[in-house]
C-alpha cells in the first residue's frame, strides 16, 4: 500500500479511527488484516496506542520510523504510541491485528510499568524488528490467540476481562520467544527508567529540548540520567534529543510537502535558519538538497 504526500504534517490517528461503527469501548480493536479490511488510513502515519500485527501469509515491506523491515510471515510486529509507520503489502496479505490503549492494559494489570518491561515496546536500542515465528507449535498458539480475542470481541457481549487476559498471553508468549536467544545483562530497573525517558520524549519532544526537563519528569538528576541512558543506550541523552528532532524534519520532508518555514514552526525551532544550520550540521547537506535527493530515488523506483 502506497501512501502518496499532502500538505499536512504525518497524521495522528487515535484508535476510534479503527474501530467500526458497532463496537461500543474505545479500549481495543481486534481483527482480521487483509486488504478487506474496514479501516483506510493514509501512510505514513502515527497511532497514540499500541499495535501488535500478527501475519501469517503474504509479503512487503513495514517501515517503522526510519528502519525497513521484510514481511516474512510468519511474524508479529509491534507498534508503540508515537511511532510513524507505513505498510507496502501484497494483496495475497493475511493475519490479524490488534489495537489497545495504555488504559485498557492499566483495566486488569496494576504494574504501570509492565508494557515498557517488553523488549518490543519503547526499544532502547531505537528500532523494531519483528518476531519471526519458526517453530509451527508457537505459529498455531500465537494463531489461535489471535482468533479467539477476535471471536470474543466480535460477539454481542464483549468480557474485557478475557480480552485482556488473551492480550496478555499473546505478549508475553512473543516476549518469551523474542528473547530467547538474545542474552541479555541490562538491570531491569535502568531499562525501564531509559524507556520513560524514550516515552517522554515521545510526547513533549516538539516542546522541550533539555536534559533537565526530562529528568525531572522522571524524578531523577540530569547525571544520573545521562549514566543511565550512556550505560544502557551507547549514546548521550543530548545526542538521542537531537536525533529525535533531526528524524522528524526528515519525516515530514518525506512524507508531506510541508515547506521548510512551516516544519521550522511546526518543530519550534526559532527560524528556518536555526532549523537548516542544525540539519546541515548532522546531515552535512541542506534541507533542499536532502528533499530533492529523496524526492529522485523515490521516482526512479
Amino acid at each position: 500500500m502506497n501512501g502518496s504526500k499532502n500538505n499536512n504534517k504525518i497524521p495522528v490517528y487515535s484508535l476510534q479511527s479503527f474501530i467500526q461503527s458497532n463496537v461500543f469501548n474505545s479500549y481495543f480493536q481486534v481483527e482480521p488484516f487483509d486488504t478487506n479490511r474496514h479501516f483506510q488510513v493514509a501512510y505514513p502515519h502515527r497511532h497514540d496506542f499500541y499495535e501488535v500485527l500478527f501475519l501469517q501469509k503474504g509479503s512487503g515491506f513495514h517501515i517503522i520510523d526510519s528502519n525497513t523491515y521484510t514481511i516474512n510471515p510468519p511474524c508479529v510486529f509491534f507498534l508503540s504510541p508515537g511511532q510513524a509507520h507505513k505498510l507496502e503489502l501484497s494483496q495475497d496479505i493475511d493475519g490479524f491485528i490488534f489495537l489497545f490503549t495504555t488504559e485498557f492494559y492499566a483495566l486488569f494489570d496494576f504494574n504501570k510499568n509492565k508494557l515498557l518491561e517488553f523488549p518490543f515496546f519503547f526499544s532502547v536500542e531505537q528500532s523494531n524488528p519483528p518476531l519471526y515465528i519458526t517453530n509451527s507449535s508457537d505459529f498455531t498458539f500465537l494463531k489461535e490467540l489471535f482468533a479467539r480475542a477476535y471471536n470474543e470481541s466480535a460477539g454481542n457481549i464483549t468480557n474485557m476481562e478475557v480480552i485482556h487476559t488473551i492480550l496478555q498471553l499473546i505478549l508475553l508468549t512473543c516476549n518469551q520467544l523474542y528473547t530467547k536467544n538474545t542474552a541479555t545483562y541490562t538491570p531491569k530497573k535502568s531499562q525501564i527508567i531509559v524507556k520513560k525517558f524514550l516515552l517522554a520524549l515521545e510526547e513533549t519532544y516538539i516542546y522541550n529540548h533539555s536534559i533537565e526537563y526530562y529528568a525531572k519528569q522522571l524524578a531523577i538528576t540530569p547525571n544520573h540520567l545521562s549514566q543511565i541512558v550512556k550505560q544502557i543506550t551507547g549514546k548521550s541523552t543530548s545526542s538521542i534529543i537531537q536525533e529525535k528532532r533531526l528524524i522528524e524534519i526528515k519525516r515530514l520532508f518525506l512524507h508531506t510537502d510541508m515547506s521548510i518555514g512551516h516544519i521550522a514552526e511546526h518543530l519550534h525551532f526559532n527560524d528556518i535558519s536555526y532549523m537548516t544550520k542544525f540539519f546541515k550540521k548532522y546531515m552535512k547537506i541542506t534541507p533542499l538538497f536532502y528533499r530533492e535527493n529523496e524526492l529522485k530515488k523515490a521516482n526512479m523506483k
